[in-house]
């Protein structure tokens, strides 16, 4: 098929001029053209002659036409092609699976899934249907659900498929279930970028700062070049685990700028999360500004904005804050978190009283305060609520929904159950306090799923490590811009040299400053990097002024 979707018509134009009737297979590849630009009117025309001229009854050609209707959002009319369908083939029910997932009724996905499983369809799930089914189960937070189609997979032999591999490590990093991620990556064969990707991230939105820079350690050794994925990982790993300081964030902010790779909304949250915990609301103002021009900032951006106004006591930076929000009709969606249990989800609000059991929650959750209390737990007031005394805003904070929601878990659940709960927003440092000294009063490992990331609390610890600074972060960003030049310098006889040279300044050096220095002008040197002759003399020029002086002190 050509690459130009035009000669597609113009032939198609062409054979009506002449009078030549379309068959089936003239009017499937005429669709996949109309699919390629998305063209709703061409395929509505396309469906007219499908009927004229009677072809109503191919599966194969109403298919094609079923994935045209649901690509330009027109699920109603692909369900209504499906239900047309004399026969409906497991190529059929993956299409109506695309249509529901872009429509949001992932629900239903899995009711197809099951209805395939049980041979109500007439067919089975294949790999296709696999990969959507969980993106689906990430999507809706159904883990009991990802193990099934993950059984599935195993059961039908298609667990040797990358692609499928790949995406179970995704889910279960969803989910926080990091031992089955790194069981799925540990018993792949064919391990390509892709899915290095994939464990790094899982570990850095899970709070493995560390493993995930050692799992970027190991990817590097065994030759595997990073991509973008793979850089917004590590630096997700390095400033969610708190591997950049308050002295740091200027320098951290000017690192962002200087890299090769365009940073993304996830990168911009990540250090305006940094900005509200070291209250650098000068920087917190940019990083905003950064998101607005890649017009994905959200309600949730301007309330961690909020919050840092709050912060540092700039009452008058708040009501311009607030006002702004109503004229642009900006609306903070409300919190909520939920905890599933038995198969069933329950869910919270702050201040919730719909739960039947809401007596013996709140009774539970008294209980848990007092006993948190005698360990040392104290609300955190600072930055919430600005227009409350202190004694409104602890009463406001007892009840906020995570807190709620973990009430009940030690309540319905047996001593030692791990509480595992999925929150909208970002938690607010006070819960986050309140969750962290719980695991060890209670002896509960809790995970909470928050708008940015995982946080697993053990033992009165939080695997964010309450974002403390960690030198190792700046080495192995200086490992990630560097290995962009060692890219090219592959092609170069002077590879084993810079082998050695890298080792030497990893494992030996720490000096922050120097470091960071070093990182910006590697980057420099990589966007040159078309000249591969001149990165190599420039870098070993750069390299032997500047930094081999300083490691023969070190």
């Amino acid at each position: 098929m050509s690459n130009s979707p035009i000669e597609g018509f113009l032939m198609y134009q062409e054979m009506r001029e002449k009078g030549l009737r379309a068959d089936p297979v003239s009017l499937s590849f005429v669709i996949k053209c109309y699919i390629r630009v998305c063209s709703l009117i061409g395929g509505e025309q396309v469906h007219a002659r499908i009927l004229s001229d009677g072809h109503q009854s191919d599966s194969l050609l109403l298919t094609s036409l079923m994935d045209l209707y649901s690509l330009c959002d027109k699920g109603s009319e692909a369900c209504k092609v499906f239900d047309e369908m004399p026969q409906r083939d497991t190529i059929a029910w993956n299409v109506l699976i695309s249509c529901y997932m872009r429509n949001r009724r992932t629900r239903d996905v899995l009711v197809i899934f099951d209805g395939m499983l049980s041979g109500e369809f007439g067919c089975e799930p294949d790999d296709v249907t696999c990969l959507r089914l969980l993106q689906a189960c990430s999507n809706l937070g159904a883990l009991e659900f990802g193990e099934k189609v993950h059984g599935h997979i195993v059961e039908r032999g298609y667990d040797n498929a990358t692609n499928l591999c790949n995406s179970l490590i995704a889910m279960y990093s969803q989910f926080g279930n990091m031992d089955k991620a790194f069981g799925v990556f540990k018993g792949m064969h064919n391990k390509n970028v892709v899915t290095w990707s994939a464990i790094i991230s899982g570990l850095a939105m899970n709070g493995y700062g560390r493993e995930a820079i050692g799992a970027f350690e190991e990817m590097l050794k065994m030759g595997v070049l990073p991509d973008d994925l793979t850089f917004t990982g590590i630096l997700s790993a390095c400033c969610n685990c708190g591997l950049v300081d308050k002295g740091m964030l200027h320098q951290a902010y000017e690192l962002i700028m200087s890299m090769r790779v365009k940073p993304d909304s996830t990168i911009w949250r990540t250090l305006l999360g940094a900005c509200r915990i070291h209250r650098n609301v000068i920087l917190g103002e940019r990083v905003v500004e950064h998101l607005i021009e890649l017009k994905a900032q959200e309600a949730g951006d301007y309330v961690l904005l909020f919050n840092l106004y709050s912060s540092v006591g700039n009452w008058e930076k708040v009501t311009e804050l607030r006002k702004f929000m109503k004229k642009k009709g900006i609306q903070t969606t409300p919190a909520s978190s939920s905890i599933e249990l038995k198969g069933k989800v329950h869910e919270f609000v702050v201040d919730d009283v719909s739960h039947p059991r809401k007596d013996e929650i709140y009774e539970m959750l008294d209980e848990i305060c007092k006993q948190l209390k005698i360990a040392g737990y104290v609300a955190e007031i600072t930055s919430e609520l600005p227009n409350l005394d202190a004694e409104e805003k602890k009463y406001v904070l007892s009840y906020h929904s995570e807190k709620l929601a973990i009430a009940f878990g030690v309540l319905a659940t047996p001593p030692g159950t791990t509480i595992r709960i999925a929150k909208n927003l970002r938690i607010c440092v006070d819960c986050h306090n309140f969750a962290k000294l719980l695991s060890g009063v209670y002896n509960r490992q809790v995970i909470i799923t928050d708008h940015t990331r995982f946080h697993h609390f053990r033992g009165g610890h939080c695997s964010c490590n309450d974002y403390c600074p960690y030198v190792k972060g700046i080495q192995i960003w200086f490992m990630a811009m560097h290995s962009k030049v060692f890219k090219t310098l592959k092609e170069e006889e002077d590879l084993g040299s810079f082998q050695q040279w890298r080792t030497k300044v990893c494992e030996n050096y720490t000096g922050e400053t120097e470091l960071l220095d070093i990182m910006q002008e590697l980057t420099k040197l990589t966007r040159a990097r078309d000249k591969h002759k001149a990165i190599a003399d420039t870098f070993s020029a750069w390299k032997q002024k500047h930094f081999d002086s300083i490691l023969a002190t070190h």
